[in-house]
Parts: structure tokens; C-alpha cells; sequence
């Protein structure tokens, strides 16, 4: 049985968007960072790092986003989701999948931490135009490559618009503005599908006793 530990609003999401355009059962628990969930013992031996998204699928236990949605889709071949290894497709896919968390994320996420997720004493001030001006050239790349298509790669959705699509939400969310109306409206259009609305709906549910994972 496939099980998703994460939380709503973060990196999870992607993962849980992905088990829901799949249609597979699955087991989603919310972690509650408040509560000290990532900070137990049992929850660190499954990521040390004490991170969410974590997939479990029998013994294989499996963290960071994109490598979640890389193995579900693989694993799920029939869904298209993942292009063939080995085809220009699955070329232009990883090179996208590589964007989404190395590019267009990266100055979110350097937003986020000098804001409130370093303590105190290690964020740096005045961080945030920096982090703007290196998204918008981010966005920038991101939207010459996306032009007309519907899609980044090839004539069908894939885990890479997974990636790409919710950076684009966290950037609005973290009020980076997006000046490319083909990001606009991609990210609507994504954003529409029925698999996000099913996944809105399930809010999971707590860790089984507790802190405790089993």
C-alpha cells in the first residue's frame, strides 16, 4: 500500500497530486510539524532530515518531491505520466523536473526560509528583491520554453506540470508576481483538473498514535 506522509500547503503536494491523477489507493497522513511530528524518532527514521513529502510503498521508503513523482510514475507506465526513459521526451521531462526545483524554486524557497522557517539569528534581511528579480528570470525561461503548448513536454500532462504548476502556485501565494500570461493561464488550466479538486478533499488523517508511525 502506498502511504504519503505530508501537510497542506507545502512540497507534499505535489506528491499528492501526483497519487491522485494515478487513481491508486492510498493511505495520506497529515503531519503536524506544531505537534513535533517530523521531530520524533519515529518520523526521523524515516527521513532524517525531518522533511516533507515521505512515500512508503512496502520497504521502499522515499523522499524530495520529484523523485516521488518520478517513481510513481514509472511505476504507473500505462498513465503517461512519465515519458519512456530514454526518449527525447523523458530528455526534455528531466530537464524540466531539474528546472522546477532548481530554478523557478529556488528563490521561493530562499524567501521562505530568511522569513520564517531559519531561526532567527540566520535569516538575513532585505533577501526579498533579490529572490523577485531571480524568479521573474526564472518565470522568464520557464515561459519561452512552455510558448503556445498546452503542455511542457510533448501533447500530454506529466509529473513535470505537476512541478512546474505548483511552484507557480507557491510563487502567487508568496506574492512573487508572474507578468507571463502563458504561466497564467497554464497554471489555471493545471490547477483545474479534477485531480486537484480530489485532492483538496482529502485532508487525511492524523499519524497513527499520535507521533508514532507505523
Amino acid at each position: 500500500m502506498l502511504t504519503l506522509y505530508g501537510r497542506f500547503p507545502t512540497r507534499s503536494n505535489r506528491a499528492h497530486w501526483a497519487l491522485e491523477e494515478l487513481e491508486v489507493p492510498y493511505t495520506f497522513y497529515q503531519v503536524d510539524f506544531a505537534a513535533g511530528d517530523t521531530d520524533s524518532p519515529a518520523f526521523r527514521s524515516l527521513n532524517p532530515g525531518g522533511k516533507i513529502p515521505v512515500l512508503t510503498d512496502g520497504d521502499l521508503v522515499l523522499t524530495e518531491s520529484g523523485a516521488i513523482c518520478n517513481y510513481l510514475g514509472d511505476r504507473h507506465p500505462a498513465s503517461g505520466l512519465t515519458p519512456s526513459p530514454g526518449s527525447p521526451d523523458r530528455a526534455r521531462y528531466d530537464q524540466w523536473m531539474f528546472f522546477a526545483q532548481s530554478e523557478l524554486e529556488q528563490p521561493l524557497w530562499t524567501k521562505a526560509k530568511h522569513k520564517f522557517v531559519l531561526p532567527r539569528e540566520w535569516r538575513v534581511k532585505g533577501l526579498e528583491d533579490t529572490a523577485a528579480w531571480e524568479f521573474q528570470r526564472a518565470a522568464e525561461v520557464l515561459a519561452k520554453g512552455l510558448g503556445d503548448n498546452e503542455f511542457i513536454v510533448g501533447d500530454r500532462f506529466t509529473m513535470a506540470d505537476i512541478m512546474l504548476t505548483h511552484t507557480l502556485g507557491w510563487a502567487k501565494a508568496a506574492n512573487m508576481e508572474i507578468r507571463q500570461q502563458n504561466l497564467l493561464d497554464y497554471a489555471n488550466r493545471n490547477f483545474g483538473r479534477p485531480a486537484v479538486n480530489r485532492m483538496a478533499k482529502c485532508r487525511g488523517q492524523p499519524l497513527p498514535g499520535g507521533r508514532e508511525i507505523h
